[in-house]
């Protein structure tokens, strides 16, 4: 085999590495900034698995999201070759790091799933291993033949595409912060029918959707006649229902106290249902209601199910007919001039997939339309001043 045979077949297996490395860092740290609270609860399991569980709680929050931003631009370099030397070092070091952790894992079973990839793609965690030692061998070779890496745009324009991609990437985890995650991988998503998902599959290898959704009646009714509230009461209502989650009311913010009150005040006046869910004490509860003025009843639930229901604490989930049909974070309620009437006349009761898929396309347009001009014109201008070097030659 000549060498020039052997130099082809060498570029091709590390750019294939590169390839399978480059998208499986961006989709991580794509899945983390879509849903950084929820990156920030898997931290926390490791953390208590590691009996570090006292550490405080804004540093697994702040893991989070560096994380996530790590992961996306290291991602973004190495697809485009951006510092190749710097790229392949620091991705190396991620998968020393990631490679012993999993099989940790995988021996003790600590934590049941790793979160490499959140709630969008759930591997057992002898699948995350494998896979992490796959990531590692890719590591390696991108390490030692990082100057078969092709380059997409020239050296120039390094600076650009680094910074676009950390801001991006900053930004999108802000938004899923300060709203619900754009993207929910979640059992409890919009349009999801409960009691469907609720149902074992024939296949007895299959679990459901959702596995553990179990209301429990509590005593504290507050104002109102609504005295009582279970799991097979709420999903067999055809009427429309407001669910108040909050996992632990002692950290939940009451920064927007008014309009989650005057949502209430909206929901008695129409005659619908308003519940707040909770795993906190009875104790908890009470103190809430001394904070807020809070006349809604409660109810309990287990605090990994409100977790997952919505990230924001606290958050507001409408549920029709067993069906959620809108959930909003406790910044993003409805205002007083959008509850003009019933809910079924109302735009902000219905599932709106077409402007669910028109944000998801603006968002992803923000970041790849940029990416395309720059590439090109960088190309365009890396054509020309060949083109002029071979005519002086």
């Amino acid at each position: 085999m000549t060498s020039k045979v052997k130099h082809n077949l060498l570029w091709i297996v590390v750019n294939t590495c590169r390839l399978v490395v480059s998208a499986t860092f961006v989709f991580s740290g794509l899945v983390k900034l879509i849903d950084p609270v929820g990156t920030q609860y898997k931290i926390e399991d490791y953390l208590l698995a590691a009996g570090l569980d006292s550490i405080g709680a804004p540093l697994p929050l702040v893991l989070a999201v560096v994380l996530a931003i790590l992961e996306f631009c290291l991602g973004i370099y190495l697809f485009f070759g951006i510092r190749r030397r710097f790229t392949t070092i620091t991705i190396l070091v991620f998968m020393l790091v990631y490679t012993p952790l999993t099989l940790w894992l995988a021996i003790t079973n600590a934590v049941a799933d790793c979160g490499c990839f959140g709630d969008a793609l759930v591997l057992t965690n002898w699948q995350t291993f494998w896979k992490n030692v796959g990531l590692l061998l890719g590591a390696v070779i991108l390490l030692w033949h990082g100057k078969l890496l092709t380059r997409f745009i020239s050296e120039a324009v390094h600076w650009v595409i680094s910074l676009f991609s950390v801001v991006y990437a900053a930004f999108l985890a802000f938004l899923c912060l300060y709203a619900e995650p754009v993207i929910d991988f979640r059992p409890f998503h919009i349009g999801q029918h409960i009691p469907t998902a609720m149902e074992w599959p024939e296949d007895p290898m299959q679990t459901p959707e959702i596995i553990d959704f179990t209301i429990m009646p509590s005593e504290v009714t507050g104002g109102t006649e609504q005295a009582y509230l279970d799991t097979e009461s709420l999903l067999a209502d055809t009427s429309y229902t407001f669910l108040l989650v909050a996992p632990h009311l002692e950290d939940a913010d009451d920064g927007d106290m008014e309009r989650i009150n005057a949502l209430y005040d909206y929901a008695v006046a129409d005659g619908y249902a308003f519940w707040c869910l909770t795993a906190s004490s009875e104790a908890g509860i009470r103190r809430w209601q001394d904070l807020t003025g809070a006349e809604y009843p409660f109810a309990f639930v287990d605090e990994l199910t409100l977790k997952t229901m919505a990230r924001s604490n606290p958050a507001v989930l409408l549920i029709h007919d067993g069906t959620i049909v809108a959930k909003w974070g406790h910044r993003m309620l409805p205002r007083a001039e959008q509850l003009t009437g019933p809910l079924h006349t109302l735009e902000l009761a219905k599932p709106q997939p077409a402007s669910y898929r028109r944000m998801l396309l603006r968002l992803a347009l923000w970041y790849l339309l940029p990416l395309v001009i720059l590439t090109f014109l960088d190309r365009v201008v890396a054509s020309l001043r060949w083109w002029r070097r071979k005519n002086k030659r």
